[in-house]
C-alpha cells in the first residue's frame, strides 16, 4: 500500500480522488489546500483522514507520493517543497512554467534519490495503448506525417475560476497541448526542432460560470497557436491549439506509407481508434482494449514502479520534454525562427496485458 497526498483541492481533485481511492494499492491519506476549509470538505467527501495546509500534509510520514494539483504557477514550488520533505512527486501538467524551473525540479529529485512523474497519463488508457499496438503492428506502414488539432472557444463558459487559463502557464498551448504532445512523444518518440506562430483574438474574456459570472478578466497569453514539429524518428507534425475557434475539433491523424490512423481524443482514456488503408474510401474502427480507469493511472504506475524498481511511464523526463516543446514553440513565434531542442525522453514501455 502506497500512501498518497493530494495538494490542491480545486476542480480536478474530485476526479483524481474518485480514481485513486478505487485502487487497492493506493491509500489517499491527506488533502491540502491554501483554503484549509475546502481541503477539509474535499477530504471528508472522499473518506480521507487528514486535511490541512501544505506544510501539515507534507509532514505526514506515511505519505510517499504527493499529487500536485495546484495551478500551473505553483507547480514547481510545490513540487520542490514536496521533494525536500522526502516525497516523490506526481504533478499535473505542465511540469513547470519554463524549462529552467523544470530542470531544477528534476535535478533536485535526482540529488535526493526521489522520482518525479507528470501528467497527462492519458496515453496509458485503452485508446492510445491500442494505437501504440496498431503502429507497432505496421498497420499503416512507416509513419510519415501527423496532423493534430484541438480547437474550441476556451473554458471560461463553464469553469468557475477561468482566469488562470489565460495567464502565464495557460492558454491552449499549455493547457491542452500537453495531451497532444505527450501522446505523440509516447507513440512516435521525441521531437528535435519546432517552429510556431501565435495570435490573441481578444484582450479580455468574460467569466461565464460561478461566482464571478459576467466579470471581465485580462488575457495575457496567445490563444491561437500553430506549430510545426520535427520528430527524431522522421515524421513531421502540423499542430493547431486554439481557444479562438467556433469549430470544436479534437484529432490526431498519423499518415503512413500504407494508410492512416485516426487517434482518439488524447484528453480521454478510450476510443474510437480508426484506420484507413490505401484502397479504402472510408475509415474503419479498430478494437480498443486495455485499462480505462482515468486520471491517476500515472500515480498508480509510479507507485508500482517504485515497488518494482523499474522506470515509471508518465515520467518527469517526458513532462520536461513536452514542456520544452511548448516553450520553444512560443519562443519561435516571438523570434521568427526554428528552435532546436536540447531535451529528449524515452518512449514509455507499453502496458502489459492485465495491468489493471
Amino acid at each position: 500500500m502506497t500512501g498518497v497526498a493530494i495538494v490542491g483541492a480545486g476542480n480536478i481533485s474530485g476526479t483524481y480522488l474518485d480514481n485513486l481511492t478505487s485502487f487497492p494499492e493506493i491509500q489517499v491519506i491527506a488533502v491540502a489546500d491554501l483554503d484549509t476549509e475546502r481541503a477539509a470538505a474535499v477530504a471528508a467527501g472522499h473518506g480521507v483522514p487528514v486535511s490541512g495546509d501544505v506544510a501539515a500534509v507534507l509532514a505526514v510520514p506515511e505519505v510517499e507520493i504527493v499529487v500536485n494539483l495546484t495551478v500551473p504557477a505553483a507547480h514547481a514550488a510545490v513540487g520542490l517543497a514536496a521533494l525536500r520533505a522526502g516525497k516523490h512527486v506526481y504533478g499535473e501538467k505542465p511540469l513547470a512554467l519554463d524549462l529552467d524551473e523544470g530542470e531544477k525540479l528534476l535535478a533536485e529529485a535526482a540529488g535526493l534519490g526521489l522520482r518525479v512523474g507528470s501528467a497527462p497519463d492519458t496515453f496509458l488508457g485503452a485508446g492510445l495503448q491500442s494505437a501504440a499496438r496498431a503502429l507497432r503492428s505496421g498497420i499503416i506502414g512507416e509513419p510519415v506525417a501527423v496532423t493534430a488539432a484541438v480547437q474550441g472557444m476556451g473554458p471560461e463558459a463553464w469553469h468557475p475560476s477561468p482566469e488562470f487559463f489565460y495567464r502565464r502557464g495557460g492558454g491552449p498551448m499549455f493547457d491542452l497541448g500537453p495531451y497532444y504532445l505527450t501522446a505523440l512523444a509516447a507513440l512516435l518518440g521525441p521531437a528535435v526542432q519546432v517552429s510556431g506562430s501565435t495570435r490573441r483574438a481578444h484582450e479580455q474574456r468574460v467569466a461565464g460560470a460561478g461566482p464571478r459570472a459576467g466579470s471581465l478578466f485580462p488575457v495575457e497569453v496567445a490563444t491561437h497557436v500553430h506549430a510545426l514539429i520535427d520528430l527524431a524518428s522522421g515524421p513531421s507534425v502540423s499542430a493547431t491549439f486554439s481557444f479562438d475557434s467556433a469549430v470544436h475539433r479534437r484529432r490526431i491523424e498519423i499518415l503512413g506509407t500504407e494508410g492512416a490512423l485516426s487517434l482518439p481524443d488524447p484528453n480521454t482514456f478510450g476510443g474510437p481508434l480508426l484506420v484507413c488503408g490505401p484502397r479504402e474510401r472510408e475509415w474503419r474502427e479498430l478494437p480498443v482494449t486495455g485499462p480505462g480507469a482515468g486520471r491517476g493511472m500515472g500515480v498508480l504506475d509510479l507507485a508500482r514502479s517504485l515497488r518494482d524498481g523499474v522506470p515509471h511511464r508518465a515520467s518527469g523526463e517526458l513532462g520536461l520534454h513536452v514542456l520544452e516543446i511548448m516553450t520553444a514553440i512560443t519562443e519561435s513565434a516571438e523570434r521568427g525562427e526554428f528552435r532546436r531542442l536540447r531535451t529528449s525522453a524515452p518512449v514509455p514501455e507499453p502496458l502489459p496485458d492485465g495491468w489493471l
